[in-house]
């Protein structure tokens, strides 16, 4: 296996030096529980006191209004089931056709139970119309949730004019900032949106845990019932993984202009540099509003499955458009919703930068691409139909 090459942040992040050591302490002699009134378990405590103020200060929240939980998964799903369980008469949801599975998922089998879901859609650049938001709630919604960034092209929503209309209209807004904390500047004290989804490990933190902010003067009922966090989620908290989060948030608010500025440098070279020099590609998604780090491009007549097989083999890590599931190859629902073709769709390829890659990155990556890309046309049968590596 070659020197890793990893373009995929996106995904999730290495963890960071400083914020391991931070959490090292509490995998080893600071075991105590912090429900526990020993010193040992009130150590724990004031740790995680200062962790949800880090969080907070990331985000531009109280840190009353920060419940640390397991992933941005429970957190979305928390938000939309107190939603619903605090105003039970109203059964309409809105949401958009290129959220994150957690929404997507969740939001299905309530339409089983009989919820109303809206999908939103989103135009050829991935972009969200307000106006279509605006005309699509009732006096039945119960709660808007919509993605702050997209995981897959970066595209940002108009989240200020998102939350002026649900603030008019009445509605609970749920926003899921997975991607966009710590990429993106977010004060939540001046947007005013009702809960916000967080996760620690696309922050150079570890998987497993997460965050849901709550506005302090919104209503919320807990998903998991219990005494921890102020009784808004239940079960023991993962001191360590909370700690090593709100370091990575601490160093995130550093960093964040000063990083953001650089990787899209590296971003927009990289993917301009591809445009220019290699034929067949297209980006997916407008080039702004977006995620600095995050470009997402279609390689006309390769199949993206066979092609990360062969980036793997060169240690270069990248995404897919597409997922593979059952042995067939499905397009990305977010790229079909824009009007990629399944084609297209299934030649598309996620590359996603970080903190630490570095031009020489972005110089070893302008070499393998094109060489891979022109491997995988050159062995296209006859016929035209991509070389696939069958599972």
């Amino acid at each position: 296996m070659s020197e890793l090459l990893y373009l995929d942040h996106n995904a999730t992040t290495p963890i960071d030096p400083e914020v391991r050591a931070a959490m090292l302490p509490w995998l080893e002699n600071e075991f105590g529980n912090p429900s526990s009134v020993y010193s040992l378990g009130r150590r724990s405590s004031a740790a995680l006191t200062k962790a949800r103020e880090q969080v907070a200060a990331l985000v531009g929240a109280q840190p009353s209004e920060i419940i640390f939980n397991s992933c941005g998964t429970e957190a979305t799903n928390t938000a939309i089931l107190s939603a619903l369980a605090i105003d039970p008469d109203k059964r309409h949801i809105i949401t958009s056709a290129v959220e994150h599975s957690a929404t997507i998922k969740l939001c299905e089998y309530l339409a089983t139970r009989g919820y109303e879901i809206t999908w939103l859609p989103v135009d050829n650049d991935g972009l969200l119309d307000p106006d279509k938001l605006e005309t699509a709630i009732t006096s039945e919604t119960a709660v808007v949730s919509l993605l702050w960034a997209n995981n897959e092209t970066g595209v940002l929503f108009p989240i200020e004019e998102i939350a002026a209309i649900t603030a008019r209209k009445k509605v609970p807004l749920h926003l899921d900032a997975v991607q966009a904390a710590g990429k993106v500047p977010i004060n939540l004290e001046e947007l005013g949106a009702q809960y916000v989804s967080l996760s620690a490990h696309k922050l150079y933190a570890p998987k497993g845990v997460g965050a849901l902010y709550v506005n302090r003067r919104a209503r919320y009922t807990a998903l998991l019932r219990g005494s921890q966090e102020e009784s808004k989620r239940g079960g023991t908290q993962n001191v360590a993984s909370i700690i090593a989060f709100g370091k990575a948030a601490e160093m995130a608010q550093c960093h964040l202009l000063a990083a953001a500025e650089r990787i899209a440098k590296l971003r927009d070279r990289f993917e301009q540099t591809l445009l220019s020099s290699v034929e067949g590609v297209r980006r997916n998604g407008t080039d702004e509003p977006r995620l600095p780090n995050t470009s997402n491009l279609t390689f006309t007549g390769i199949e993206a499955e066979t092609a990360l097989l062969l980036f793997d083999q060169e240690g270069l890590c990248c995404s897919a458009g597409s997922a593979c599931s059952s042995g067939s190859i499905n397009p990305s629902h977010v790229l079909t919703a824009m009007g990629v073709t399944r084609d297209e769709a299934r030649a598309s390829l996620r590359f996603s930068l970080g903190r630490t890659t570095t031009e020489s990155d972005i110089d070893r990556a302008l070499e393998i691409i094109p060489r891979i890309i022109s491997k995988l046309r050159a062995e296209r049968p006859a016929g035209g139909s991509p070389v696939a590596i069958k599972s």
